[in-house]
């Protein structure tokens, strides 16, 4: 495997880390406290409108899952019918036009997750598919910033390994059978590789870790790309970090709390960012990280009842039961557009891609809120309604359709991944996989 070279490439100091985290936060506290404007807004006939033809779409797809195709020209043929009808529903009930669904479906997104689940089978066959789904949301991301960066979207050693970083640690520290001293040797263990140390691994998990290390070390050279490995311990002491904020009550930490958020979700997309570019400019570097903690609070507020039962510490578990969130979300929302004006200054590299960010992750926090809407006053949940084009109750009904709708489609997915098991998108190191 060829191992790159820096060339070329802007320069960005990690003694900044802590520069970055308190910029985030400033922007934080400056947010205002009146909702900010919304591009869109609906009326109830027009949510009508869209949830038929949303309802339409998922009656269609359902109805070709009673009667799963056996053959590999048969499903072949379902994945073409089911990406027109989604093609359909998108540019009617999603406003999405041709440049977006490129990018979602024409060799773009989805042609990352295929590889990247294909991948993750080749590397570890029992791998769940829950765990593949984990592993492909960070390479979305990570391919994501490929465009933004100016970089060709594509599955690299490097974003494979790192997507895949997260099932395997993230299995062991939630393992409750696992004493807590041994999660601390573990993570400590997992510092010293990460800086470089060649320490053997002590178990079988620990291996398949150290070979996605290693994949890393065969694309970025650690002597040429330093900020690769400072932005991976960066990410690292901020899960260890955030382990502070689970089975804690709300009462402990204080302001702490969105600083630990901020550092957990903005090291995430930075170490994404620089396994995707190598190295950042101070500009991307504060953008990223940015995005990174809006997307951090976005997850937060889609978790909020199971980090609840969890007793799992975050901005919006804290306030939640105390106050109604109608501040709390506002004052994200607003965050949100602060970020979204720091990408406006960036050169415009997909104004495609930059489009669905902006509308993802608003619409992400409009219906998040309007999952749990106990939790806010009557007015402002009727307010946020307004300005998502479908409503509230329709949302969650039709969740409750696609969870039926998991099995199935695993099965199917499973399918199409046998189908193309020898398509491999790049070279695993010799005698991988059944290297322990």
């Amino acid at each position: 495997m060829h191992c790159e070279t820096a060339t070329e490439r802007k320069e960005w100091s990690y003694e900044g880390w802590e520069a970055l985290v308190q910029e985030a936060l400033a922007e934080w506290e400056e947010c205002p406290v009146c909702l900010p404007p919304f591009k869109e807004t609906f009326t109830v006939a027009e949510q009508a409108a869209r949830e038929a033809r949303l309802e339409e779409f998922l009656k269609s797809v359902e109805g070709d899952l009673r009667r799963p195709p056996r053959s590999k020209s048969g499903r072949n043929a379902l994945r073409e019918r089911v990406t027109l009808a989604f093609e359909r529903f998108a540019k009617a009930g999603l406003d999405l036009e041709d440049e977006h669904l490129g990018l979602l479906l024409n060799g773009g997104f989805s042609a990352m997750g295929t590889q990247m689940a294909r991948e993750a089978r080749r590397f570890d066959p029992s791998i769940s598919p829950a765990d593949v789904f984990q592993a492909t949301r960070s390479a979305w991301t990570a391919g994501g910033l490929q465009v933004l960066l100016g970089r060709e979207m594509r599955l690299t050693p490097a974003i494979f390994a790192y997507s895949m970083l997260y099932p395997y640690t993230d299995n062991y520290l939630d393992d409750t059978g696992v004493p807590s001293e041994e999660k601390v040797k573990f993570n400590a263990r997992i510092r010293r590789r990460l800086s470089g140390e060649m320490i053997a691994p002590v178990r079988g998990g620990e291996a398949r870790l150290w070979q996605l290390f290693e994949l890393i070390e065969g694309q970025y050279c650690r002597a040429d790309w330093p900020q690769v490995y400072a932005s991976l311990l960066a990410i690292h002491q901020a899960q260890e970090n955030s382990m502070r904020q689970r089975g804690s009550p709300p009462s402990v930490h204080g302001s702490d709390v969105i600083k630990l958020s901020f550092e957990k979700g903005g090291a995430s997309v930075l170490a994404d960012a620089h396994l995707a570019a190598g190295s950042l400019s101070r500009e991307e570097a504060q953008f990223v990280f940015a995005w990174g903690a809006l997307l951090q609070l976005v997850d937060d507020l889609q978790d909020i009842r199971q980090d609840r039962r969890e007793c799992a510490l975050t901005i919006f578990t804290q306030a939640a039961g105390r106050v109604p969130l109608d501040e709390l979300t506002t004052h994200t929302l607003s965050f949100g557009q602060k970020v979204m004006r720091r990408m406006d200054q960036m050169p415009i590299r997909c104004q495609a891609l930059k489009e669905m960010i902006q509308k993802s992750y608003m619409s992400l926090l409009v219906w998040s809120a309007g999952e749990c809407g106990e939790l806010y006053t009557r007015d402002y949940l009727a307010e946020l309604e307004t300005h998502s084009p479908f409503r509230f109750a329709s949302v969650a009904e039709r969740r409750k359709q696609v969870a039926k709708l998991t099995g199935p489609l695993t099965r199917l997915f499973e399918a199409f991944l046998e189908d193309e098991k020898d398509q491999a998108v790049f070279t695993l190191p010799a005698g991988w996989p059944s290297r322990n």
